[in-house]
């Protein structure tokens, strides 16, 4: 397996050792609203990094963070009126009910920062004892920049480049450098408002941003971790504190491989409220669409490449999702008939091998995705011209290399969740049903429109053919799928 290491500009090769777990850290959600659907374009990436390599057989210890104390949490805490445990802890319910929407298997842990003040107080202690941090006359502690001497080598800034980036905020802050970051922030008066203040050394105040994440990774998962990832936005300043503290505080290397996703835009344009495309992900459901669907767009990019949101591509994929789904059934309910088709096996091992290479080959699920088509359309194919059944091993053999792709993709397995329906709802259905065929015999279109209208909004798709209309589940209701139209 490679992935393209941003800090080599260069795809490597994974060299954790295949005995040991493969420690991963992703820098998870500010809780301090809810998570749009840009965010989640990066955790569906680590999502299908996750899923690829225990797919591969490799053990997996992910760690996503919660950043649950920084200016935004803070500030959103002081506006609402709330405690900052409070408020953050609304939004930390809501991420996990979206990423269970959306599919995402469970991380390994999803610590918090404020779990680990302690740690993060020790591991600023130990920077000022090595002469790499500094106590400001303000009571903040900083990291001292000059002290590493290869710092910008992850973003490519130096020199001057560097200092006019890190300038934005230095006349706010005693710095002797504006390059140097803050590690320790004394306590202000907004900071005691919401409960944000820990006692520390150098006197009551809270950590900084870069400092949360390189003290849960190295808690976690050790000095090192095999893959450290987030999206693009954060190679600098963040990343690049991260290594030049972690680094300097342990003379190990800090992350083998970063990897960064692109963003996401929507019709086109960067997402933000004022232009009235920013959506999130119960947004999106509330309105009637199909969490596999969602999934489907935000895995449709290659992660290195800008990902364009639009809703007519929302509703190809909810298209697409469906075209999955119903092959899955078709093959699930085949005819089978005695004998082995060494051809068709073939194509089938083939298929799953040239999916498994796409995602081993830099996570190419444009690639995958295509492989997966190409399967499809030739398995089709095959039942087409065998319309009386296929061996046993040959239909079982197709079921599995769908499920062994969906393993990665999870999609399937998301469309299919509470799309049963219960006898009485079937019943309605039917009822329903006959009820426009019989406004479609008496020339009352008005009705039988209404009612495949009201039947569409309920996830029931009606199909009319010569020999009457069929009807099949292609997803959830808005309600069913999200529990209650109200935000948490």
């Amino acid at each position: 397996m490679k992935l393209y290491d941003s800090l080599r500009r260069d795809l490597v090769a994974l060299e954790s050792p295949a005995s040991d777990p493969v420690a991963i850290y992703g820098c998870g959600p500010t809780v301090y609203d809810f998570a749009h659907i840009g965010n989640f374009r990066a955790f569906i990436v680590y999502d299908t990094l996750h899923r690829h390599l225990l797919a591969s057989g490799r053990e997996v210890r992910f760690v996503v963070n919660f950043t649950d104390v920084d200016d935004k949490t803070i500030d959103g805490a002081a506006a609402a009126g709330r405690s900052l445990g409070e408020h953050t802890a609304r939004f930390i319910d809501a991420f996990q009910e979206d990423c269970r929407r959306l599919g995402l298997l469970s991380f390994s842990e999803q610590p918090r920062a404020t779990g680990f003040i302690p740690a993060m107080v020790d591991f600023i202690a130990g920077l000022v004892e090595a002469g790499a941090a500094y106590r400001g006359e303000d009571g903040s502690v900083y990291f001292a920049v000059s002290s590493f001497k290869d710092y910008g080598r992850l973003s490519g800034m130096a020199g001057e480049e560097l200092a006019r980036c890190s300038r934005i905020d230095a006349a706010d802050y005693d710095k002797r450098d504006p390059r140097d970051f803050a590690l320790w922030k004394a306590a202000q008066p907004r900071d005691r408002e919401v409960g944000a203040v820990w006692d520390s050394p150098w006197g009551p105040g809270r950590p900084g941003w870069h400092l949360e994440c390189s003290v849960m990774a190295w808690t976690l998962l050790g000095e090192t971790v095999d893959i450290h990832l987030g999206g693009e936005d954060l190679r600098f300043p963040h990343h690049e504190n991260e290594i030049a503290q972690s680094e300097t505080a342990t003379g190990a290397t800090f992350a083998r491989i970063w990897l960064h996703i692109r963003h996401l835009k929507v019709g086109g344009s960067k997402m933000s409220k004022s232009l009235g495309n920013f959506h999130t992900v119960r947004d999106l459901v509330d309105r009637g669409h199909d969490p596999a669907a969602i999934r489907w767009v935000l895995l449709s990019a290659h992660y290195r490449n800008e990902l364009n949101f639009t809703f007519e591509g929302l509703d190809e994929a909810t298209e697409g999702v469906q075209r999955i789904v119903d092959f899955r059934r078709r093959v699930a309910g085949f005819p089978v008939l005695p004998g082995v088709d060494r051809g068709l096996r073939d194509r089938i091992a083939a298929g799953l091998a040239a999916f498994r290479q796409a995602m081993d080959a830099d996570l190419n699920l444009p690639r995958a995705i295509s492989e997966l088509w190409s399967l499809v359309r030739d398995l089709n194919a095959a039942l087409d011209r065998h319309s009386r059944g296929i061996g046993a091993g040959e239909r079982e053999a197709a079921l599995e290399a769908i499920a062994a792709m969906d393993a990665v993709l999870g999609v399937v397995e998301l469309a299919e969740r509470g799309r049963d329906l219960d006898a009485a709802t079937e019943e309605r259905i039917r009822e329903l049903v006959e009820a426009r065929t019989r406004a479609r015999r008496n020339r009352d279109f008005a009705t039988a429109d209404r009612i495949r209208a009201e039947l569409e909004d309920e996830g029931v798709r009606l199909e009319d053919t010569p020999a009457g209309t069929r009807w099949k589940r292609v997803r959830q209701p808005p309600l069913a799928r999200s529990g209650s139209a109200s935000r948490p």
